[in-house]
């Protein structure tokens, strides 16, 4: 390669043109670049997406520097080489590379290079399960680090630590952690891939413990961070990821469903499909929220075929197509599972609706419980909103209507201080519930009429139908609306499988709803129950 076209592609580097350089150091003869060079086309080559090229070429940086006995930039290398492999599912080329990067510091009594090995080190543990292997792993990263003057080591190691905290319920210190690590990433003081990394990692952190706040500023962060890198692919799918997650929780669901299949789209480009899960998960959420139930399963389906575990999303979904039991099984499986705090939280939510909605009322409280403790430990509005919305719900389902409203106007403050549309419309259909039941008939009606038209806007069709159902006039014999659709499906000459069929329901829960209504209306056939029907205009 010629002089010129060598210093092209270090000054297209330079400035963070990552195709131009690679797409210049890709035609080299690889016999002619540097260790450093090599080092630096690897970068490129990794964030435009290229990994066998990025694996051959820090394969060979790497054994240029052992030829050199360049230690430093040896394990470097091994590192590299570890994460990539990690980030693209090859755990065998990981183990390997972790293995020799030991191997390489066996006789190094301190060094900067020991922290890069703690780092490969804290991955493998956290694949064990042993934690707390991990978080003295992060430690050391962070200590040498700050030691050797090496701020990539330095970020990784406080964004380890960030998160290692979080999942141990230490909620202020993780995020203290990450916020520091986050002030060197914004700052530019770290390369481009370990900035990528630490930008992803502190973002799905408060993902997960619902810091919706953090979320959004450090995803607008993330997207100036990406366009102002020419050719950029790495990076940009999780970037896409989380721009979804921050629509769909303002109601704008479309637009995120375009995300997630954005950054499903980014995922194979640069061949990290088992990444997509994530994006697959939260279109399944849309998807269910909206009432496209085959469309949500097949979501969760795609999720869990690339590794992602599809629950309580699809507990959710068993729930509202009517198969309880197997809802409420999965439900009690991931409460005796889950542990840790994070873990928790994203379940309990989720646990709290599928227990009300097989009438166990008394376990809903006790769950509504554990979230509001947990709540006021994490700190984080949505967190809070979710537990008065729960504590509302309980109450409600528990008959006491005059008890659910303060939890449910909570709620309803709360979810809006969040943003959340979808989440404060379910608030204000649960007050107007509740209003109801305590006589105020008037008040109910605008809450629900309020909760039905966001609901339409947002694309919610199974909630502005439940609305729809309050609104009508009430029914007679205290018959539910449920129990009013199948009634006139029983005097319309159905059968109890094809009343199942039809309303997307079990023939035992048909049943169940069949007995209900024979002891409301005090009949013993369904000649009598369909007689009752006609006479009093549910028909």
């Amino acid at each position: 390669m010629a002089d010129v076209q060598l210093e092209n592609a270090r000054s297209d580097f330079a400035r963070g043109d990552w195709a131009a350089a690679y797409a210049t150091w890709s035609v080299a003869d690889p016999d002619n670049l540097s260790a450093e060079e090599l080092e630096d086309f690897a970068v490129a080559a990794e964030l435009t997406g290229n990994h066998d090229e990025t694996v051959a070429a820090l394969q060979r940086a790497f054994r240029r520097s052992q030829e050199a006995a360049d230690l430093g930039r040896s394990v470097r290398c091994a590192f590299r080489i570890t994460m990539t492999a990690y980030v693209h599912g090859e755990g065998a080329l990981a183990r390997g590379w972790t293995a020799r990067a030991e191997s390489l510091v066996a006789d190094v009594e301190d060094g900067v290079e020991l922290g890069w090995v703690d780092f490969l080190r804290l991955f493998r543990a956290l694949d064990a399960g042993d934690f707390a292997t991990a978080g003295r792993c992060a430690d050391g990263v962070t200590e040498r680090g700050r030691r050797y003057g090496e701020p990539d080591l330095t970020a990784l190691g406080l964004c380890s630590q960030g998160r290692m905290a979080l999942y141990s319920g230490r909620i202020a210190e993780g995020l203290a952690l990450l916020e520091e690590a986050m002030v060197q990433v914004i700052a530019g003081e770290v390369s481009p891939v370990v900035a990528g990394h630490v930008y992803c990692t502190a973002i799905e952190g408060c993902q997960e413990i619902s810091d919706f706040g953090r979320v959004a500023e450090w995803t607008a962060a993330l997207e100036r961070w990406c366009a102002a890198q020419p050719g950029l692919l790495t990076f940009t799918g999780q970037c896409a990821v989380h721009r979804g997650q921050l629509l769909r929780l303002h109601g704008e669901w479309q637009e995120a469903l375009e995300e997630f299949e954005h950054a499903t789209r980014r995922y194979q480009e640069v061949h990290a499909p088992d990444a997509a899960g994530l994006a697959a998960y939260e279109a399944g959420e849309v998807l269910r929220l909206r009432g496209e139930y085959a469309e949500a399963d097949a979501a969760y389906e795609r999720a869990a075929d690339r590794g992602f575990d599809p629950q309580p999303g699809l507990a959710l979904l068993w729930s509202a197509r009517g198969q309880g039991a197997a809802a409420l099984a999965a439900v009690d499986r991931l409460l005796a599972e889950t542990a840790g705090p994070v873990q928790r939280c994203r379940l309990l939510p989720a646990a709290i609706e599928v227990l009300l909605e097989a009438g166990e009322v008394d376990r809903a409280r006790d769950v509504a419980a554990e979230l509001d403790e947990l709540a006021g430990h994490f700190g984080c509005v949505w967190l809070e909103a979710a537990a008065a919305h729960a504590y509302g719900t309980v109450e409600l389902a528990a008959g006491d209507a005059a008890g659910a409203l303060p939890y449910l106007r909570k709620a309803q403050q709360l979810w809006a201080r969040a943003e959340a549309a979808y989440e404060r419309s379910q608030a204000r259909l649960l007050t107007g519930r509740a209003l109801a039941g305590v006589g105020d008939t008037e008040s109910s009606r605008r809450e629900l009429e309020a909760a039905r038209t966001l609901f339409r806007q947002i694309g919610s069709r199974p909630a502005a139908d439940e609305a729809d159902r309050l609104l009508a006039p009430s029914l007679p014999a205290g018959l539910t609306a449920r129990e009013a659709e199948v009634l006139r499906l029983v005097a319309s000459g159905r059968s109890n499988a094809q009343i199942a069929a039809d309303l997307v329901l079990s023939e035992k829960t048909v049943a169940r709803h069949l007995s209900n209504i024979f002891t409301k209306l005090d009949v013993r056939s369904r000649t009598a129950a369909t007689a009752f029907a006609f006479e009093h205009g549910v028909v």
